[in-house]
């Protein structure tokens, strides 16, 4: 699922113009990835707790998180997923509990926390918690009504 959702990441950050038949999928792709997320979003809140264990589940919510930010950063995608229910209040309390989580505990979602001396940053959360505002700024992006939820 995750090499899956690495190349859907691929196709939807292509800069090339894409045809009808094309936006119609990717449409249909976002609402099946837009549920996916608000259903599994707390898998990532399991890293916390086990140290060192890579949850598939997790893996996939990041995954699927990368695709959503892609697909919102493209105008034709956008207005779809601005007007999906849910997705952006899920965004909202995702990011709420894994600030929660990363005060709680060793903080992985974040960069500045997940370094220590020059050691590379591998753990596949690091970033999460800006990719989630990146998702909420985009899903806000010159829509009052996401404003106002906001």
């Amino acid at each position: 699922r995750v090499t899956l959702l690495e190349l859907m990441l691929e196709k939807v950050s292509e800069k090339n113009p894409v045809n009808t038949e094309e936006m119609k999928a990717f449409m249909s792709h976002a609402d099946f990835f837009a549920s996916c997320f608000q259903e599994k979003c707390e898998a990532v809140l399991k890293l916390t707790s086990s140290a060192g264990a890579e949850d598939e589940e997790a893996l996939v919510t990041i995954r699927l998180l990368d695709v959503l930010c892609e697909m919102t950063s493209n105008n034709g995608q956008l207005e779809h997923l601005q007007a999906l229910p849910g997705l952006l209040e899920t965004a909202i309390d995702t990011l709420r509990l894994t600030h929660l989580a990363g005060k709680q505990a060793v903080n992985i979602f974040t960069a500045t926390h997940a370094m220590t001396g020059q050691e590379e940053i591998s753990h596949p959360a690091v970033g999460f918690k800006s990719h989630l505002i990146r998702l909420i700024g985009n899903l806000c992006y010159k829509n009052k009504e996401n404003q106002n939820k906001v």
